[in-house]
């Protein structure tokens, strides 16, 4: 019996998914999992579909494999949805089981991974199929911010079924296997004649670039769920956790000399970010999330001195970091996050302000704003932040400011804290002086120094208490180990309250 259940749909369906370059439900447990550490529930259950055609159609297990394992010796609970039997396709069976092994989740604390290869609701089963889905939501919702949850697109995802995924914490997708959306290429085409594939409409490579849905594409299965692994060495297994410290071998004094040199002289020259986040961190390891989305901003975990951290960074050679929409719901999600699961939140400042336009302001630059501030304000884990360069405007305060309760405020001596850039601050100041003058070029000039000089540096902000120290740009990680260390037992609350209204 265990045998005929591990053959899934059979030999044929086994075969006709590998021609597909997919690998099974099982095979991707094995590949996820550390090596014999899978328990299997529920592989004994049968769909209880009315007669449609499926009677004679009843595999063990029905259309998934549940079940708990290991994770780099972490516990952790999951699913994989069995593309073999009956398309993968949703019964109340399925349902229940995939409910079951949530709940279990929640009751150990444990993260719960979601394998996702799936026609859909199992048409035959109307209402019951649809109520699954209803019933995995609800649990979705009520592990947010308890558990990490991640769902890996490894077939189709289409309709209601999509919701699941997004109500997760991670989606990860393959290139070319995996698509997701809410109304397929054939009802696009007869609704509005538009004539789009699945890949283009709802592929990796559409959804990890354009939508922001998906927050990791890789090229193959392997590769996908070998960063699934990745990514969990970094989380604690619950909100009562902190995540596991590792013994990284990196001095924790260590300085970074070429950092003292890395800023362009001139300040609409970019630079890459990368090479200071690579340099601070243990042995340059950052896992970038949503790489793909919103470049204009950077977002992932690393590890400084073996403890994990959660890192957000202005990119200046993408849009000069200027903070727009994308950017904005990008970084405050990841910031929602890191707080509901007790990761220190480093961030790197280099911003010019928010994107102006009216295709920005029209598609709700505010509300979107806003929210990266109520995620910064709301935070109560551990806030470091390091001005390079620039934060003018109310991109400065966003950034996790003073007054957004960051609690150390470091500034490199290039940094500036201003309402605006220089020029654009003495054009508006002394825009009669300068149309009176008879040399305005070199009187523009000498009113730019003035300014830099008397509001613009970071000493002024620093003699405010808005930055906390002035450091050399080599004693950043240091600096930033020195602040973790006195940090790790902050303890800070929020009023009582329900929960806070954030302006979706």
């Amino acid at each position: 019996m265990r045998a005929k259940a591990e053959l899934g749909g059979g030999t044929d369906r086994i075969n006709a998914q590998h021609r597909r370059g997919k690998l099974t439900a099982r095979e991707r447990l094995d590949l996820l999992l550390d090596e014999n550490s899978f328990e299997e529930l529920d592989p004994f259950v049968l769909h209880r579909s009315p007669d449609f055609g499926l009677d004679n159609q009843k595999y063990l297990g029905d259309a998934v494999v549940t079940g708990y394992g290991r994770v780099n010796g972490k516990l952790v609970f999951v699913y994989s949805q069995d593309f073999t039997v009956l398309g993968g396709s949703l019964s109340e069976v399925v349902a229940n089981k995939i409910c079951k092994v949530m709940d279990r989740a929640l009751d150990n604390g444990a993260p719960i991974i979601g394998l996702i290869d799936s026609g859909g609701a199992r048409i035959q089963e109307g209402i019951d199929s649809l109520s699954g889905y209803g019933d995995i939501f609800q649990r979705n919702v009520i592990a947010s911010g308890v558990i990490p949850q991640i769902s890996v697109i490894l077939g189709p995802a289409a309709g209601g079924a999509t919701y699941s995924p997004a109500l997760t914490d991670f989606i990860f997708m393959v290139k070319d296997i995996s698509q997701m959306f809410i109304t397929g290429p054939d009802v696009i085409r007869a609704v509005t004649g538009e004539e789009v594939s699945q890949e283009d409409l709802g592929g990796s490579t559409s959804h990890s670039a354009k939508s922001g849905v998906s927050h990791f594409s890789e090229e193959n299965e392997e590769l996908c769920i070998a960063k699934v692994r990745d990514l969990l060495g970094y989380l604690p297994q619950n909100n009562m956790e902190n995540p596991t410290r590792l013994e990284t071998g990196d001095d924790p004094d260590r300085s970074i000399p070429n950092l003292n040199s890395i800023i362009p002289d001139s300040p609409n020259q970019p630079y890459n970010m990368l090479d200071i986040i690579e340099g601070v961190v243990d042995h340059g390891h950052f896992l970038q999330v949503h790489e793909n989305f919103a470049g204009n901003i950077l977002v992932g975990y690393s590890r400084i001195n073996g403890q994990t951290v959660g890192i957000v960074a202005q990119q200046p050679n993408y849009l000069a970091g200027v903070l727009d929409i994308d950017a904005s719901v990008k970084s405050a999600r990841f910031v929602r996050f890191c707080d509901a699961f007790n990761i220190p939140i480093i961030t790197f400042i280099d911003v010019p302000g928010f994107l102006p336009g009216t295709a920005q302001e029209h598609g709700g630059i505010i509300r979107h704003g806003a929210k990266l501030i109520f995620a910064y304000a709301e935070a109560t884990v551990p806030k470091i932040s390091v001005l390079t360069r620039k934060a003018y405007g109310g991109a400065y305060i966003v950034m996790s400011s003073k007054s957004l309760r960051g609690d150390i405020n470091y500034a490199w001596p290039t940094g500036e804290v201003a309402v605006m850039g220089a020029e654009g601050a003495v054009n508006i100041i002394h825009r009669s002086k300068l149309a009176k003058s008879d040399n305005p070029d070199q009187l523009k000039i000498d009113l730019i120094k003035s300014y830099e000089d008397s509001l613009m540096n970071p000493y002024i902000a620093a003699s405010r208490g808005m930055i906390d120290d002035v450091i050399e740009p080599s004693d950043t990680r240091k600096k930033i180990v020195s602040a973790l260390r006195m940090l790790s037992n902050k303890r800070e609350t929020l009023p009582p309250k329900k929960h806070g209204s954030i302006p979706l």
